[in-house]
């Protein structure tokens, strides 16, 4: 079986050198404007209606964002939407030989590659959305991930479920790591009397939810003898390896 070929287009229209500061200018503005508006008092208190004991009705404000935030965020969508653009591969890859030969294994297959779909579907908007400029190195992402989707899955079944194993063990601990940080952030905020905008809150509950499905895929590839590939050690260790030079490239070029 095939599945349906990825999309990997993305808006890349007024993207800048990412050697300048990171993020451009306008790309500030942006990220700005969407993460971390101040909300604007609406309130006003009348001299012959109020006594000056009494506390104004302001509502919340939002902390603007420093440089090194807006950094971090640009990363974080950048490195996620290369990370699930290399899941889609390496499950395209492995489909054809690896269903050919299990066939029981075509209904998981495909429900997992429909998964990772939908998540490089979500950072390809996110980055559209907020003009963040996608890894330069997206050509060598991908024949990469196809190389070792396909060299797994020809090695057999439990070689590409231990495939699958590392790549989600590396990816569910980096999906936290983003989590926990953005929830400190929330919480220094709001410590300083600060609200959290919506659209952040957001991007938390999107993080969680696509690291629990990864999680998911986790479980499934050893409940498919993940474990028994040979040399299990070192197959998981090298593909580990892999994906976390993976992350530290992306997100810096």
């Amino acid at each position: 079986m095939s599945l349906p070929k990825v999309r990997t287009c993305v808006a890349r229209q007024n993207i800048h050198s990412p050697f300048r500061n990171s993020l451009t200018p306008r790309f500030s503005s942006v990220i700005q404007r969407h993460f971390s508006d101040t909300t604007p008092s609406n309130a006003t208190v009348s001299a012959s209606s109020s006594s000056p004991a009494e506390p104004s009705n302001t509502k919340s404000k939002r902390k603007p964002l420093t440089k090194e935030q807006r950094d971090f965020l640009s990363a974080a969508l950048r490195v996620n939407q290369a990370g699930e653009l290399a899941a889609t591969l390496i499950y395209t890859a492995q489909t054809p030989p690896l269903v050919n030969a299990h066939p029981h294994l075509r209904p998981l297959m495909a429900h997992m590659y429909a998964q990772e779909e939908g998540h490089f579907n979500t950072f390809n908007s996110l980055i559209a959305k907020h003009r963040v400029r996608p890894t330069a190195l997206y050509p060598l992402w991908s024949v990469m991930a196809t190389g070792l989707g396909w060299s797994t899955a020809v090695m057999g079944r439990e070689a590409a479920m231990a495939c699958t194993e590392a790549v989600e063990t590396e990816i569910g601990g980096h999906y936290n790591n983003q989590i926990r940080t953005l929830l400190e952030m929330f919480e220094q905020w709001e410590a300083e009397g600060y609200e959290v905008g919506e659209e952040l809150q957001e991007l938390v509950k999107t993080l969680r939810r696509i690291r629990d499905e990864e999680l998911e895929h986790l479980d499934h590839a050893v409940d498919n003898d993940a474990k028994k590939a040979e040399p299990h050690w070192l197959l998981t260790g090298v593909i580990r390896l892999g994906c976390r030079g993976a992350i530290w490239v992306s997100e810096r070029v």
